[in-house]
């Protein structure tokens, strides 16, 4: 199941999230319910949801 949050964007359901204030140029996340894209124009790294799951747990458990 597809969370609320997510929204039609050239014809895919996903969430974009910037990581940082409107104007500026930087990275951003999109997630879909198969995949998790990180970065910017030309440089983007790819993540499964699973591969997504873990970094989010490392990252709240302070691993990384």
């Amino acid at each position: 199941m597809v969370p609320r949050d997510f929204k039609n964007y050239g014809g895919k359901r996903m969430k974009i999230v910037k990581l940082c204030k409107e104007g500026s140029c930087c990275p951003e996340v999109r997630i879909t319910d198969t995949q998790v894209e990180i970065g910017e124009k030309d440089n983007t790294c790819v993540l499964t949801s699973v591969q997504w799951e873990i970094l989010k747990e490392k990252v709240l458990t302070k691993e990384i």
